[in-house]
């Protein structure tokens, strides 16, 4: 008899890629709560360092001239009383449990603070990036390779948009769109319309960052032989850039979108305070004035797993866009 010898099957690509993209999603998220562990630990003792007495923020500031007595009482009922480490240990034990404490300003759940605040602010900075994505494709993909004048007016356009801080740029637009044009309103976050000159504050000076990587990476693409091959082929030029050039020329800007989250988030703080808007930055600017120690950590901790985790999105969409980084990472 002749012995049948067992079929080995070749490995399946497909299931090779999610495995590799698999393992590195769980590198990155066991990193990130390795990252929020430090932020909540460094936002927790420089808090507990700064001047001031948490009690008496709790009672509502030196205005309410709380007695001594009532003081004391605060100090043993928060747990203010005992030593810092022990402080420390059951902090995180709360954290470990998913209790982000109560408000001391509000007198309220933290998480619920959150949600409450929370959608303005995503909203904010989804408005923001998408815009300034928007902005970027429309003036490099229009104005890269077209010439020595209208690339070097582009690129120039691209470095002051870049240079301008956040809060000026939403001074400005207040001062022209709002209070010259009355085109928008200047506060509030209830329509659209008053979404229009936050998002743009936090998006020119990142579509100029962007927008510069994103041209010089178009510029290289557009000089590669699979470029020149497409033209033979009859297609278009915007064919050519949209449907060939633009996929490898973005995957700079892609990876540096997660960072872009993070800088929006960060920048959001001072424009909702310039526009009069709710959400997580002008609460954090409150609760920082009014040494609010739970709602501070509950918002760093919310903005820094906002961070990391896109940062793993983005990190994941990078390989998806280009598979043959797979090879180069563990």
């Amino acid at each position: 008899m002749t012995a049948t010898l067992p079929v080995v099957l070749p490995p399946d690509p497909r299931r090779q890629r999610l495995a590799r993209l698999g393992r590195r999603a769980l590198v990155r998220l066991l990193g990130a709560a390795l990252v929020l562990l430090a932020v909540a630990t460094l936002t927790f003792f420089v808090l507990r360092l700064m001047p001031g007495d948490p009690a008496l923020a709790i009672l509502g500031g030196a205005s309410a001239n709380p007695t001594p007595e009532t003081l004391e009482a605060t100090r043993r009922e928060y747990g203010l009383d005992r030593p810092l480490g022990v402080q420390y240990l059951f902090y995180l034990q709360r954290l470990a449990h998913g209790d982000l404490g109560v408000s001391y300003s509000q007198h309220q759940p933290v998480t619920q603070v959150l949600a409450e605040q929370g959608g303005a602010t995503l909203q904010l900075t989804v408005a923001a990036l998408v815009l300034a994505w928007l902005l970027v494709l429309l003036l490099t993909v229009l104005t890269a390779g077209r010439g020595r004048w209208l690339g070097g007016l582009a690129s120039l356009c691209e470095t002051v948009a870049a240079s301008i801080p956040q809060f000026w740029l939403g001074v400005v637009l207040l001062a022209v769109f709002a209070f010259g044009l009355r085109w928008f309103p200047p506060a509030g976050s209830d329509s659209l319309a008053a979404l229009v000159l936050p998002a743009l504050a936090l998006a020119i000076p990142l579509a100029g960052f962007i927008a510069q990587i994103t041209r010089e990476a178009l510029e290289l693409t557009l000089e590669q032989p699979f470029i020149l091959t497409a033209r033979t082929r009859g297609l278009g030029e915007l064919q050519v850039r949209f449907r060939h050039a633009l996929r490898h020329a973005v995957l700079p800007g892609v990876s540096l979108s997660g960072w872009a989250i993070g800088a929006l988030i960060s920048g959001a703080v001072v424009v909702e305070v310039i526009f009069s808007r709710k959400g997580l930055g002008r609460q954090l600017y409150q609760a920082v004035q009014m040494q609010d120690l739970p709602l501070t950590i509950g918002i760093s901790l919310v903005v820094a797993a906002v961070y990391v985790l896109a940062n793993v999105l983005v990190d994941l969409l990078h390989l998806w866009l280009d598979p043959r980084q797979q090879e180069q990472r563990p």
